[in-house]
């Protein structure tokens, strides 16, 4: 028996958001000082680091559970299976349902329950839950699946990763530019097939790390306004994945016993262009190797960073063909690989 994902599915938001949007922006420090330059260079230089020239948004009256499912719906379609045989519904975010023009994140009941409700499953042995996992949520939520079904006591499960970090971010902020919606699903269950999941590894970070993303006021001092957003400390997540992200997808690959040299795609978490760029070589340096050509292909200039959404979207537009120049064959080994709040990372080594 192998535990492989037999199906895919996504959404991506129909909204774009190009960085000229922020030029009429008032981007400030974090003591709420002006940033001594114009709007024009601050986002040229962000488009620079990140590679983000434009990302999407939900429109106003869909919410992270109506995406969550949407991609849901897709993913079994493709799997071919009866919705009613799923054993789990796993749903990886951050801050669920922030409907428009709300302040406030609605999260009872779960967004796993909220997606089995829209998808009408009767079975109630199909059990829906949450994953808080940052980033790195979705495949954590796929690690769980997996144990599940290896343990016996599940043979289908749906993994969801969906966000609409657009709702929670500070328009003050510059970093607010980096956010974007979408949700990627995948089924995961047992099968005769070759491949599949080889080995998984996980890591929490916390002495000092547990804080480099959170929640915080406006960087604008002089708006009485008490919502909480979406914060980084930029350099200091930069310095951590680069010492902390290669090394675990090292231990990963190690474990399976697979060559590096027989690893077809590294799918990372859409982060930012210049930090994933950075980890994959330092990853293949860790063999005394080059970055092959090709091998991360990347979203995050078209969709921007949409935290647990990333890598399933990325997954299935390459297996759909929605990728330019990218394709995954059957039996191409791939390496799923994520860092996030919590501070959390994450490893798949997989066989498709």
């Amino acid at each position: 028996m192998n535990i492989k994902i037999t199906g895919t599915g996504s959404y991506i938001p129909s909204t774009i958001k190009k960085n000229e949007a922020f030029y009429e922006h008032k981007f400030l420090n974090t003591d709420g000082s002006a940033i001594n330059a114009p709007n024009e260079i601050i986002i040229d230089k962000f488009e620079a680091i990140t590679g983000i020239n434009e990302r999407r948004y939900v429109s106003p009256n869909l919410n992270t559970s109506d995406i969550a499912f949407f991609a849901a719906e897709k993913a079994i379609e493709n799997a071919k299976i009866n919705k009613e045989d799923l054993d789990y519904i796993i749903v990886a975010h951050n801050y669920g349902d922030v409907k428009h023009t709300t302040q406030q994140s609605d999260t009872v009941p779960s967004i796993a329950s909220r997606v089995k409700h829209l998808l009408k499953i009767e079975n109630t042995k199909c059990v829906g839950y949450d994953v808080l996992f940052g980033c790195p949520g979705w495949i954590e939520g796929v690690i769980q699946a997996n144990a599940f079904i290896k343990s016996g006591i599940a043979k289908k499960c749906l993994v969801i990763g969906a966000e609409t970090l657009s709702r929670t971010i500070d328009k003050h902020d510059r970093d607010s530019m980096i956010y974007s919606d979408g949700a990627g699903a995948v089924v995961v269950e047992s099968t005769l097939e070759t491949g599949g999941i080889i080995t998984h590894e996980t890591a929490t970070h916390t002495i000092d790390e547990a804080h480099f993303i959170h929640f915080g006021e406006t960087y604008n001092q002089e708006i009485d306004d008490k919502r909480r957003y979406i914060k980084m400390y930029g350099r200091k997540i930069y310095e951590f994945a680069l010492s902390n992200v290669p090394l675990a997808m090292k231990s990963c690959l190690d474990k399976s016993g697979i060559d590096i040299k027989d690893v077809k795609k590294v799918l990372i978490h859409q982060a930012n262009e210049k930090m994933d760029e950075a980890i994959v070589k330092r990853f293949y340096k860790l063999f005394n190797l080059e970055m092959p050509n090709g091998i991360m292909p990347m979203t995050i200039g078209k969709l921007g960073n949409s935290s647990v959404a990333t890598i399933p979207t990325l997954y299935d537009m390459i297996l759909k063909g929605d990728m330019q120049n990218q394709k995954i064959n059957e039996g191409d080994v791939v390496i799923f690989a994520s860092v996030g709040a919590g501070m959390n990372i994450n490893a798949i080594v997989y066989k498709h």
